[in-house]
């Protein structure tokens, strides 16, 4: 197969197939994200999908990874070059079906929306100009961005580019013909013909018809004979199992990691004997690294934000080897072609831990003596969400000073999603969104959803009981729902707060200062050593990792409790004692020969703990 030549790509008249230069064409194709990939591994991680027996590569964009702020893209720095990536997958000699959005869903924030979104207090997300053109305009000018870095990319001038998914999963959301026009609209504008597709499960497309002019079918959880059943429902294009999941997805408290158990043999034997075209959601999944891991809402409401992790359980897993899974796979795959596989790419090498200790990191600074310039008190009468204060990720700080303090009951149940609250610089507990199993919440006084109580008398102000008092609530913004109606999901305190006093009356708290805390790249190179109150809650510590050669390895954090890591600068992700994820991974390229730094920040702990290094995610 030459991919440098030029090749034609169709649908055959009667729909039952695709075509690649005249000839039916099975698409094999395996999903994985170049976001959740370093970019030094783009290419051994397409080696090994090919190796598997896959002819095609499928990638979401995700479009809040390249618009960080109103207007602003990137499509150049770090894993962020999509057009990078696309070649790269055509010199390994593989198609590409694009999954460009704007919404993917896909376990990220907001299903790849950018957050800004949010800032307007009533905008509809997912829907047409009619409805509501705010959101269309900033979809237009996403679209306008990735047109001329796509259309050279398209089969049909010389690149891999099979086909453009519009949307994703739409009829699980909605119905409405007009947005999926208006977008597939915006792509002809641009010159981008096509081909396009659709994706969406069985009974969501029969109900809901979310289908788009002349384009193809794809199925989520799809298998041969749900390919059969479209086809007789949509005679006029081809269809093909557009999301074939070798695992699943992990929240946060769950009791273990999800979709180990899953065999997709028998469903691959049918493809491959029926010849019918498929995509591995995913083949590869990688790491939320950052802030990016979405959530869910479950259907009682509960939230379920998502581990660091896009493991999977992927027939090549986080760290890019091969599984069983992938082993049994290749070998169902290659007993149906003509010619042999690839050999498989050698393994990326760990890192060599004998003789590396445990790291024990240090106290190093506090989140309390680095905060901000406070934002004017008039955008804070009520505390607002991290949206309307401009802020995408990470900590905001909510502080007022309480006067004739006497304890009470806070209430402030609608946190989107964690917050520690301290009172007159005491640690008086927290309130989370997400359910925590007792035996993780008792210890720390962490509620769910519930009002907090605080203590009735502070140390050293029964002297004073008329001196104010400071209320601090510390909220830390979790991964945004991905999935269904709930997508609007703002983070911050969302309402008043308000407190309960002891004689019955309640008092509505008006006025806060309020510091915006990011923990982006730029916070954390500026962060000073400084540390006023060590018993504070709320530290840095510090480690440093001397290597004499560099590997991949996972920093075991079963020791902490809850935070973030970064490693030389690179945001691993966040961390979690109720797990079951409880390593971190860190790839190579991350790390450097002689002094590597590893900074922590912690919720919690006021001491610190070792960190071991492993080999392996568990």
């Amino acid at each position: 197969m030459n991919l440098e030549r030029g090749h034609t790509f169709s649908f055959s008249p009667s729909g039952k197939d695709f075509l690649l230069d005249g000839e039916p064409f099975q698409i094999r194709s395996g999903e994985m994200h170049p976001a959740r990939i370093p970019r030094e591994y783009w290419q051994h991680r397409i080696r090994m999908a090919r190796a598997m027996g896959m002819n095609c590569i499928a990638l979401y964009i995700m479009w809040n990874y390249h618009e960080t702020r109103r207007g602003v893209f990137d499509f150049h720095s770090g894993n962020r070059d999509i057009e990078a990536f696309i070649r790269l997958c055509q010199s390994e000699r593989m198609w590409v079906l694009l999954r460009p959005g704007p919404y993917v869903c896909a376990e990220w924030d907001l299903g790849g929306l950018p957050s800004y979104l949010l800032s307007d207090p009533d905008i509809q997300l997912r829907t047409d100009s009619a409805t509501d053109s705010r959101y269309m305009a900033a979809v237009a000018r996403y679209i306008e961005e990735l047109v001329p870095r796509i259309r050279p990319l398209l089969i049909h001038h010389g690149g891999p580019i099979l086909m453009i998914q519009i949307e994703n999963e739409f009829g699980s959301y909605g119905s409405n013909p007009a947005y999926l026009e208006e977008l597939r609209q915006l792509w002809l504008k641009g010159g981008v013909t096509g081909s396009f597709y659709t994706e969406d499960g069985l009974p969501q497309l029969e109900r809901n018809r979310t289908t788009v002019t002349g384009g193809a079918i794809a199925l989520s959880n799809g298998d041969a004979a749900q390919i059969a059943t479209i086809r007789r429902a949509f005679p006029a294009v081809p269809a093909m199992a557009g999301e074939v999941y070798p695992g699943w997805l992990t929240h946060w408290g769950e009791p273990a990691f999800a979709g180990t158990n899953y065999d997709l043999s028998p469903t691959l034997s049918a493809f491959m004997r029926s010849k019918r075209s498929f995509n591995l959601y995913v083949i590869h999944g990688g790491t939320s690294f950052g802030f990016y891991a979405g959530a869910n809402v479950d259907d009682s409401g509960n939230y379920q934000p998502d581990i660091t992790s896009y493991d999977y359980s992927a027939p090549i897993n986080e760290q890019g080897t091969a599984t069983t899974k992938y082993m049994k796979y290749r070998d169902i795959i290659a007993s149906f072609l003509p010619a042999p596989l690839p050999d498989i790419p050698d393994a990326i090498p760990t890192l060599e831990l004998a003789g590396i200790n445990a790291l024990m990191p240090a106290l190093y600074a506090s989140i309390w003596d680095n905060l901000p310039t406070a934002l004017p008190r008039e955008q804070s009468v009520d505390p607002q969400s991290f949206e309307s204060y401009g802020q995408a990720f990470g900590f905001v700080l909510y502080r007022k000073q309480l006067h004739e303090y006497a304890g009470g009951v806070l209430n402030i149940g609608t946190v989107h999603d964690y917050a520690t609250v301290f009172v007159g610089e005491h640690y008086a507990g927290g309130v989370s969104r997400a359910s925590i199993p007792p035996e993780y919440a008792q210890p720390l006084h962490v509620m769910h959803g519930a009002p907090l109580a605080l203590p009735s008398t502070l140390p050293g102000h029964e002297s004073n009981p008329g001196d104010p008092v400071s209320l601090e609530i510390l909220v830390e913004g979790m991964g945004r729902v991905n999935y269904g109606p709930a997508i609007v999901d703002r983070k911050g305190l969302l309402e008043p707060v308000r407190l309960n006093n002891a004689d019955g009356s309640f008092s509505l708290l008006k006025g806060w200062d309020v510091f915006l805390l990011p923990m982006d790249d730029t916070f954390i190179a500026n962060l000073q050593e400084n540390c006023a109150n060590p018993l504070k809650p709320g530290l840095f510590f510090k480690a440093s990792l001397l290597l004499d050669e560099v590997g991949d390895t996972w920093l075991d954090m079963s020791n902490w409790t809850k935070g973030v890591v970064w490693v030389n600068g690179h945001n691993l992700g966040r961390y979690w004692n109720i797990g079951p994820q409880r390593r971190l991974y860190c790839p190579a390229p991350w790390l450097v020969q002689g002094e590597n730094e590893v900074l922590i920040f912690d919720l919690h702990q006021i001491h610190a703990k070792p960190v071991e290094l492993a080999n392996t995610l568990s």
